[in-house]
């Protein structure tokens, strides 16, 4: 039985740092700034055997006027209420401030299982905090060393509680259903199975790729572009924080959402700025998580601002994307801001091509992340290109195609030489990987290349695709020798 486990308290006392101990990898951005993290931020914990989910929230700032600080509150107190089990945790060292009394007023109010944890509990400077802290009315404090993994038997004890706890209230709510009841399966995935996603041939077929598993999803751009707001009105609340400053986004925060019966691990990231822009170590840190969250990510989501789009930044955005071997979608946002649209689009479509020549034909949708118009065809544009990453082309059909191009475009003599392009096969999918043996293959120019893969896009469906293409000296292995 899983419980939820939420570390709360006031700014810069170590609840991400705690959080990034009780996951086991460094996920949340930690420093010495208080007020790093905004969003509350949800993973898989561990204590020895014991498994839990944990939430990471903001620093509790007691402000109530609609400012960045209020909305941080707000997802704070939503993490409160989700959870099972709330660490609320102070400063050792610092004492008990104000801030912590009236926090430890709210968490009173919750009627939750509310524990005190001391961190930065290391050294003797820390025991006088320790003894205040009787005074929030939670008991004695556990003390803690987020940073160096002290006092975890502690909270070991408090989620084996927790977890009996909740195992026991469902083992009573199933002995008082009916024998027989419906039981809430998740829905089958209602996918089209085609040949290039198969394996071998008649009953002994199997998939090369599961396409009703889950699907990792990065949403990326400039600061501003309506990333979080299409987050949060795709999974239909306020699961991420937005407003009009630009920059709120530090944390990649993924967030898992189900479409037509298939999970997507949506991943809201921080505005990416040029190099040149980002000074700040924040900042810094913040890009650095983002670009991270592409390379996990089997789609990504370029947001472009549609009344100011393709800017160099967006560009290099693309650019990465397409040499980390990630699908790609490009979402124009906020088109219900433009008013001539069909010139706009037939415009934007054209500088796609001529400015991304080498994802041509990648897929472009306009969208409102504000209304949530034309969600439905992005996540058809995401299932598509997730297709064509993840597509085969068998041996014999690759070298009948290799044929007719060179005998439409045969390859260039070098130096008096003519090439020879001898046989062809895929290497790997996601992205698509080719391979093509040549008499010469340091020989063979890149615009030669550029047609091959040109055609592969056009020949096998594989628009806006990266695809990776080899050359490789040698013959042909199936020819025997003579």
């Amino acid at each position: 039985m899983t419980v939820t486990l939420a570390i709360v308290g006031r700014p810069n006392v170590g609840k991400s740092t705690l959080f990034n101990r009780l996951v086991g990898r460094k996920i949340a951005l930690v420093d010495d700034t208080p007020g790093v993290t905004r969003d509350r931020r949800e993973a898989d914990g561990r204590i020895a055997d014991l498994h839990f989910k944990v939430l990471d929230t903001a620093g509790y700032e007691d402000v109530k006027d609609g400012s960045l600080e209020d909305r941080m509150r707000q997802q704070t107190e939503l993490a409160i209420r989700e959870a099972d089990v709330i660490l609320f945790m102070i400063d050792a060292r610092a004492g008990v401030v104000p801030l912590d009394q009236r926090f430890a007023q709210v968490l009173r109010k919750a009627g939750k299982q509310v524990h005190l944890v001391g961190n930065k509990a290391e050294s003797s400077a820390a025991e006088a905090g320790l003894v205040e802290a009787f005074k929030l009315g939670f008991g004695e404090a556990i003390p803690l060393s987020a940073e160096h993994g002290l006092g975890l038997s502690e909270l070991y004890s408090i989620v084996s509680a927790a977890i009996d706890k909740a195992e026991e209230k469902k083992a009573a709510e199933a002995a008082q259903q009916d024998e027989g009841g419906d039981l809430d399966f998740m829905p089958e995935v209602d996918v089209d199975i085609t040949p290039d996603m198969l394996e071998g041939e008649g009953e002994d077929a199997t998939l090369r790729w599961n396409p009703r598993r889950f699907l990792n999803v990065a949403i990326v751009g400039r600061p501003n572009a309506g990333k979080s707001t299409l987050v949060n009105r795709m999974v239909g609340e306020d699961r991420v924080l937005v407003g009009p400053e630009a920059g709120i986004t530090r944390d990649s925060i993924l967030v898992p959402w189900e479409w037509e019966g298939r999970i997507v691990n949506l991943v809201d990231t921080a505005g990416i700025r040029r190099r040149s822009r980002v000074t700040e170590k924040l900042e810094k840190l913040a890009v650095g998580d983002s670009l991270r969250s592409i390379q996990y990510a089997e789609v990504v989501v370029l947001m472009l601002d549609a009344t100011v789009p393709f800017e160099k930044q967006d560009l290099a955005l693309a650019d990465l994307v397409e040499r980390e071997g990630r699908a790609m979608v490009i979402a124009l946002n906020k088109w219900d801001l433009i008013e001539d649209k069909n010139e706009t689009l037939k415009f934007l479509r054209e500088e796609c091509e001529r400015l991304l020549p080498q994802l041509r034909g990648v897929p472009l949708v306009t969208l409102s992340g504000l209304t949530g118009k034309n969600i439905d065809r992005l996540m058809d544009a995401i299932f598509e290109i997730e297709r064509s990453w993840n597509a085969h082309v068998s041996t014999s059909r690759l070298n009948r195609w290799l044929a007719g191009m060179i005998e439409g475009h045969p390859p260039p003599a070098v130096s008096g030489r003519r090439l020879k392009l001898r046989y062809m096969t895929q290497a790997k999918t996601r992205p698509p990987s080719f391979i093509i043996f040549s008499s010469r293959p340091d020989a063979v120019p890149a615009s030669y290349q550029r047609y091959l893969v040109n055609g592969l896009r056009g020949a096998f469906d594989m628009k806006g695709t990266p695809i990776r293409l080899w050359l490789r000296g040698g013959k042909n292995p199936y020819v025997d020798k003579k």
